[in-house]
């Protein structure tokens, strides 16, 4: 076989494992070896070879004696180094959790996955703590865009051992989260799909937090289709529910502020063609202002941004004790802005964000919303790593586009869509009000290969 187990779709893998054309101990072998045998060892911060191997020992006794447990059992998975793994430390990207307490269960999502016979194969890198969407990492170091041909590029954060992993033929999904573009932003530099569900869609016990206001999950796999048949699985579903086609004519609104403002031609090119393409399919597009677009830079330099406000929370007694001095300075001098942020602060912040959320649904409707997942694609990583006021404008022009569908609770799905500067991946983010997944994943899944073009 030519391609590598960890390459393929979970479709296509599922169909090998379900006809008993190989057997999921050879499937965890293969990727274990694969993942080891990989030169860029940034990408895993732990692999569970014990457990994999009884996982998969497992799904080969159920498929012998015809007990399959469905499309997912047999496959495996990689988990963002931020879901509790039995008997394991959370170490959420940083060394100064590394003697934490092992976790006494599974994380709710891991234990869901499980179920289904999913194999957990290991933990995928990090930003620390998930703050950054640049990806790096001074602890683990950074995982390597595996597009980046001139010069190691960024992979994008904070989930960005998980994309790498996917991207670079390691394993055919891995989950990540998303408080700022965590998922997206990653999945549209690696040129991969990425899925942000709907804040609350998953049960997140177990899972180390950001800022639990913006804070969801997700999956980073090859194909929308792949994250149809793991939402379900998520949510403790026996099969998908999303139907394939659509009830009606893709309905696109495209902003006209902020979004593209800065964008690189060629990520400006590679959007405008694909939207050429779903036009020419039949979509209706429409281009227009969105007011909470220019309100939230407003609110977030009267107040701060919530993000950092709730993550300085979280992080309080840390950030005033030994343990600041063995995080990322970046981290903490990104964190402790959330100081500044008081209680009337706060609250001025989640009232205006109640108003932008109902102004913006109602703007929206049952329409999707399209702008490139990032206005860039991945930059070289030693300019962000030698020069932090660098570091900080990349990072925030990366979480913009993104870092609305959070603060306005929207969900989303980034598909690759072509290519710009030095080659590298360009993602097509397609969005929609909260709790609306099911028709944008419908949407995604019916014109994923138009938008690949």
């Amino acid at each position: 076989m030519t391609k590598s187990f960890g390459a393929m779709s979970i479709a296509e893998l599922s169909a090998l494992i379900q006809m008993r054309k190989v057997d999921p101990v050879e499937v965890t072998e293969a990727v274990l070896s694969g993942i080891m045998a990989y030169p860029d060892k940034a990408v895993f911060v732990s692999l569970l070879e014990e457990r994999a191997t009884a996982e998969a020992r497992a799904a080969s006794k159920r498929l012998k004696e015809g007990r399959s447990l469905g499309l997912l059992d047999g496959i495996p998975i990689a988990w963002k180094d931020l879901f509790d793994i039995e008997g394991m430390p959370t170490t959420a990207g940083s060394k100064v959790l590394r003697q934490a307490p092992p976790a006494a269960k599974d994380a709710a999502i891991v234990d869901l996955l499980k179920q289904v016979g999913m194999v957990a194969i290991g933990r995928t890198n990090m930003s620390e703590f998930a703050f950054s969407g640049i990806g790096i990492n001074p602890h683990y170091g950074t995982p390597h865009n595996p597009h980046g041909k001139d010069a190691p590029r960024i992979p994008g954060g904070s989930s960005s051992g998980s994309a790498v992993a996917v991207a670079a033929g390691l394993v055919p999904v891995a989950m990540g989260t998303d408080t700022g573009g965590s998922i997206r932003i990653p999945a549209g530099f690696n040129g991969i799909v990425g899925y942000k569900a709907t804040r609350g869609r998953y049960r997140m016990d177990g899972v180390y937090p950001l800022a639990t206001s913006l804070d969801s999950l997700g999956p980073l796999c090859r194909t929308v289709q792949d994250a149809v048949w793991v939402d379900a699985a998520m949510r403790g579903l026996a099969a998908p529910d999303v139907a394939r086609l659509p009830a009606k004519p893709l309905d696109i609104v495209i902003p006209t502020n902020i979004v593209f403002d800065g964008a690189e031609p060629g990520v400006v090119a590679a959007f405008e063609a694909t939207i050429e393409r779903l036009a020419k399919a039949g979509a209706r597009i429409t281009r227009l202002a969105f007011p909470a677009f220019d309100e939230l830079p407003k609110l977030m330099a009267k107040y701060g941004p919530m993000v950092t406000a709730e993550a300085f929370a979280l992080h309080r007694e840390r950030l005033s004790g030994p343990d600041a001095a063995a995080m990322d300075h970046r981290v903490v001098a990104r964190t402790r802005l959330g100081e500044k942020t008081s209680l009337s602060d706060y609250i001025a912040i989640v009232e205006n964000r109640a108003r932008m959320i109902a102004e913006t649904e109602a703007l929206i409707g049952d329409r999707f919303v399209a702008m490139p997942s990032v206005a860039h694609v991945a930059p070289p990583i030693e300019p962000l790593e030698k020069d932090d006021e660098l570091f900080f404008a990349t990072n925030g022009r990366t979480l913009r586009n993104t870092g609305f569908g959070n603060f306005l609770d929207w969900c989303g799905v980034s598909i690759p869509c072509g290519t710009g500067e030095a080659d590298m991946p360009v993602g097509f983010l397609l969005s929609a009000n909260a709790n609306r997944d099911e028709p944008l994943l419908q949407a995604s899944m019916a014109y994923e290969e138009i938008i690949r073009g």
